[in-house]
């Protein structure tokens, strides 16, 4: 750990609070288009097709309290941000919106909040947070709110709440956990001894890169220029958990370019997080790595894609020369 700072986890909360939660309490298979409202949907709706992105939902729309189905039959403006385009059933298309349901699904179920829930199952801090994290400016979320809801404001700020849009106008399921390196480490460490890696690591449908979901999680690929070309350096057996966090805005090399199609599956299955972080685990020997980073530059501008890919590359691969 080079600092103890605290970090927006962002996404990494569907790895390590959501899907959790959902395979401990609720069942996989079911059709829950009654209970969730898609009364004109066609295909079933199963929680197993939430937990892996293969529910054919779109990546994003703004929260603004509407329910979900009701929204979707309104329409949005495909094709004119990257958010905001379609998803085919049966394909993992990344969406924060099927967490977002799997949220609601918790709460109906056990009749208790999904922060209160979360941070007891899962030992990570819900917003507001009593610290700030590092702040990071606005991202493509706000970019894509005006365009789907020019005449809803986006969520106000504030140092005590997620840069997430979505996150801070209060949509749970998707975001909106932070943690310390030390209260990181904690949680891992119980993510782990509940067997979690093992039942989400199953390979559930192919998702639109080439690669395939689990349930919660996406299976790394080899190759050149991906994440899982450093991580099959990791010997087998090496196990344990490691939080490397880094609060610096100064810019890495770039990554390098990966090829255009991934190569060979590894052990090892991965998940990123808007804000910066990055979750590596092996369930076959129980190895963790996880990378505390934010997407602040230098000028405090925010990092595009490539940039904060440069900054995960540079701290893992000088971690995998360490132990090599």
């Amino acid at each position: 750990m080079e600092c103890t700072g605290f970090f927006d986890l962002a996404s990494l909360t569907k790895p390590l609070v959501t899907a959790p939660l959902a395979l401990a309490r609720l069942e996989l298979d079911g059709d829950r288009r009654a209970q969730l409202g898609f009364l004109d949907r066609i295909e079933p709706l199963t929680v197993r097709q939430l937990l892996s992105h293969c529910a054919g939902l779109p990546p994003w729309l703004p929260f603004t309290g509407e329910p979900l189905p009701r929204q979707l039959q309104r329409g949005f403006p495909e094709g004119v941000h990257p958010l905001l385009r379609s998803a085919v059933a049966g394909t993992s298309t990344y969406s924060d919106l099927g967490y977002r349901l799997l949220g609601e699904l918790l709460e109906q179920e056990t009749g208790r909040p999904f922060a209160e829930l979360g941070a007891e199952a899962s030992g990570l801090l819900p917003a507001p947070w009593e610290q700030p994290p590092i702040e990071i400016p606005d991202g493509p979320d706000a970019e894509a709110w005006s365009l789907v809801e020019p005449g809803s404001a986006l969520p106000p700020r504030s140092p005590f709440l997620p840069h997430d849009a979505n996150a801070r106008a209060g949509m749970r399921g998707h975001a909106g956990f932070g943690a310390t390196p030390q209260q990181l480490e904690q949680a891992l460490e119980r993510w782990l001894q509940g067997g979690f890696p093992a039942r989400m690591a199953v390979a559930t449908a192919p998702a639109e890169d080439g690669t395939s979901w689990g349930l919660g999680l996406q299976r790394s690929s080899g190759g050149p220029g991906r994440f899982g070309q450093l991580l099959e350096q990791v010997p087998m057996g090496f196990g344990g958990i490691h939080v490397l966090a880094s609060a610096t805005t100064e810019l890495a090399l770039p990554a390098p370019e990966p090829g255009a199609q991934p190569g060979e599956s590894t052990a090892w299955w991965l998940h990123f997080g808007f804000t910066g972080p990055a979750l590596f685990v092996r369930p076959a020997d129980n190895a963790c790595i996880c990378i505390l980073v934010h997407r602040r530059g230098p000028s405090g501008q925010m990092l595009n894609l490539k940039q904060m890919q440069g900054r995960r590359w540079d701290m893992l691969s000088r971690f995998i020369e360490g132990i090599r």
